[in-house]
């Protein structure tokens, strides 16, 4: 006869153990949950012995599957180093508007051209490309040096003011300061800024449209709209690269700033100058 106490409440056999009066229960675990247990016992040692797993003191074990991950991830580089060689080739063989017309290769060449970006042109020209003072946003359709994907890459290629690329962009504004007097100055300014804006003073501005013609339009056009082929702002587009207002314009007359930029040909390659080319077209502000 079993000596084992069954709880004469739930008829459930007692461990032995109690606690002030109160008897633990006996409750087995379910079968099915027991069975899942030992299953996946079995699981994880048959994985051990199928795949690496087992530390050693220089590795771990081969596992009788032979797989590696780190294998696996050499193949998916290697994979992805032979595709990106084939689009590579085919932007080192194209010029940049075949590169444009291609989909496949455009979208690659953006890619590119975006990482290169971050590296080289984002601490003048800012992360989202908008620029800052001195740097020119390069999201606008406002260009020196012209829009289109020839002009861009050659801007890129050979930089700007840049002594060490005999093909760079070259253009100077000269000092007006020895040219016109201080009232002429003014008044040129206050033209200048009427192409755009309100004057601050009438009269000044159309004083200053006759000096504008005699000794700006040259290079900015009688329209004030300037010109790619010279590098020549436009200066009836309300978009201001020096600074903006009267007073600005009239340093600028002044005691001209210049800017530089570097030539990048020789630095990051043709390939990459052509995608860095791609994207900036890609912007929105290519024409």
């Amino acid at each position: 006869m079993s000596d084992k106490h069954v709880d004469e409440f739930s008829g459930v056999e007692t461990t032995g153990h109690e606690w002030d009066g109160i008897r633990e229960l006996n409750n087995p675990m379910p079968r099915w949950w027991v069975w899942t247990f030992y299953a996946t016992i079995l699981w994880a040692v048959g994985y051990a012995i199928a795949y690496p797993s087992i530390p050693l003191l220089t590795k771990a074990t081969d596992g009788l599957l032979g797989s590696s991950s780190r294998a696996d991830l050499t193949q998916e580089v290697e994979t992805a180093k032979s595709t990106q060689t084939t689009y590579l080739d085919q932007i080192a063989a194209k010029t940049v508007g075949e590169i444009d017309a291609d989909p496949n290769l455009r979208q690659f060449a953006i890619s590119g051209g975006a990482s290169a970006f971050k590296v080289n042109c984002v601490p003048c020209h800012g992360s989202g490309a908008a620029g800052g003072p001195g740097f020119p946003n390069l999201n606008d359709d406002d260009w020196l040096w012209g829009g289109d994907l020839e002009s861009i890459q050659k801007t890129i290629a050979h930089g700007v003011r840049f002594d060490g690329d005999g093909d760079t962009q070259v253009s100077e504004m000269p000092a007006f300061a020895d040219v016109l007097d201080a009232t002429q100055t003014r008044n040129v300014a206050a033209y200048v800024w009427s192409l755009t804006k309100t004057s601050s003073d009438i009269e000044m501005a159309s004083a200053g449209k006759q000096a504008f013609l005699d000794n700006c339009a040259a290079c900015h056009g009688e329209d004030g709209k300037g010109s790619n082929d010279m590098g020549a702002p436009n200066l009836a587009d309300a978009i201001w690269l020096k600074g903006e207002g009267e007073e600005a314009i009239t340093r600028q007359i002044i005691a001209p700033k210049h800017g530089m930029m570097p030539a990048w040909a020789a630095r990051l390659g043709e390939t990459t100058v052509k995608e860095l080319t791609v994207f900036v077209h890609s912007l929105g502000g290519g024409k």
